[in-house]
């Protein structure tokens, strides 16, 4: 507004009543400004308290750790030869000198000396005869900022030790199934545990969800009993997630017990069957997402625009046509974008997979649908629940390769979301 209007507005108004209103609109704006403070202020704090975490598990991840071993690898030398250019043969006799002969015979029946390359009884002597262990750790911001007290304390606390940069995160912690010494310690079979549920629950809950969400959005009329079943459907999307693991426990570990273990099927004794499987997970958190993508995808459903069908019924199309030529194709994105939540919820649940029966300490990988599992959010608690300092280490590593697993799934699913969108 110029000041020729609000001159001429002036004049077609009372004395009293402009300033009124321009009190008014003075309030507003003073209200107007005090929310965008406010909303400023939270994004701030979200992004504050984001930054935290982040550091404090980066602070963890890496550092000085001192390593003590119980047996120095020059005392294992034989004629001069250090173990690091020792035979095969030798090794494994320097092997069996150290270990018991049941952990021998153990060793043996999961693969022959004759299989095994040298690298492997080479890491199996010094994880089981140098035995490099713990004793003191310091966090990423101690090991650059307080240098000189670290090796002050090596000095008097430490002095058979050895001081090493560690970094928690590498190729072999990828690689490496779970172990007890944290040293030893990897996070592959959690990796494929993780994986094979969230496809499963995939498998399981986006078809169903989309079909839902269609029958509802489109074919379903405005009655009593639809509106039960939508208000439900919402009601089901903030149940707590325990409640679906006992509903898992129930329905899949117990009453079909036969099916998610695989007895039906051979892959089991039906005498022994236990239904505390991959399978048995995948479905519970398959139900725990579901009511997320029935509401996502009706949202994204909603939003095509009316006058797209009409168009399609003009042109003689049928409801069907319509639905899977027109409708489903341009509601696409936003049903990936609800697919994403779901999956960035379903990844990080813990509280089900314990009550379906996951494993916290497991060291072979999954090979099927019917095997027993644990998954990365599993690790890490049992990790953070262990006395040892050294375990919040290798806790934060996970942590950070859970996050990656999350942000490389959820940019899979962005990339399909817009690839469609584009085709729209």
């Amino acid at each position: 507004m110029n000041a020729t209007q609000d001159e001429e507005i002036r004049l077609s108004m009372s004395e009293d009543d402009y300033f009124a209103d321009t009190k008014k609109l003075s309030k507003r704006h003073a209200l107007s400004k005090i929310w965008h403070v406010i909303f400023a202020a939270s994004t701030l704090v979200g992004i504050v308290a984001l930054t935290a975490l982040l550091l404090n598990v980066f602070n963890n991840a890496f550092g000085y750790i001192a390593l003590e071993n119980s047996i120095q690898p020059e005392e294992l030398a034989i004629d001069g030869v250090s173990i690091e250019e020792m035979s095969k043969e030798n090794l494994v006799t320097i092997l069996g000198d150290h270990v018991s002969k049941g952990l021998m015979r153990r060793f043996e029946s999961g693969m022959t000396w004759e299989e095994r390359s040298r690298e492997n009884v080479y890491n199996l002597v010094l994880e089981r005869v140098v035995d490099p262990k713990s004793v003191a750790q310091w966090t990423l911001y101690e090991s650059l900022f307080k240098v000189n007290e670290i090796q002050q304390e090596m000095t008097e606390k430490y002095t058979e030790a050895n001081l090493i940069f560690k970094s928690w995160i590498t190729p072999s912690f990828i690689t490496l199934p779970q172990s007890s010494n944290p040293l030893n310690a990897g996070v592959r079979t959690a990796i494929l545990g993780s994986l094979w549920i969230i496809f499963i629950s995939i498998v399981f809950s986006f078809p169903i969800g989309v079909g839902a969400a269609v029958y509802l959005q489109e074919y379903a009329k405005d009655s009593f009993v639809n509106r039960i079943i939508q208000t439900n459907i919402n009601n089901l999307a903030g149940v707590p997630s325990i409640i679906y693991g006992i509903l898992g426990l129930a329905l899949f570990v117990r009453a079909l017990n036969l099916i998610t273990s695989g007895a039906v099927f051979g892959y089991t004794d039906p005498m022994t069957a236990n239904g505390r499987t991959i399978l048995s997970a995948g479905l519970t958190l398959g139900l725990l997402i579901l009511p997320l993508i029935i509401i996502n995808a009706q949202e994204a459903i909603k939003a095509v625009p009316n006058s797209l069908r009409q168009a399609s019924y003009g042109m003689g199309a049928t409801r069907w046509q319509t639905i899977w030529n027109h409708v489903l194709p341009s509601a696409l994105p936003g049903i990936l974008t609800g697919t994403i939540l779901a999956i960035s919820r379903a990844i990080g649940e813990t509280a089900p997979l314990v009550v379906v029966g996951a494993s916290t300490f497991i060291t072979f990988d999954p090979d099927g649908p019917f095997s027993k599992f644990t998954t990365l959010p599993i690790q890490i608690y049992q990790w953070t629940a262990r006395p040892q300092d050294v375990f919040r280490n290798i806790a934060a590593g996970a942590i950070i390769v859970l996050l990656i697993l999350l942000l490389s799934m959820n940019a899979i699913a962005v990339l399909l979301r817009n690839k469609y969108s584009r085709r729209l």
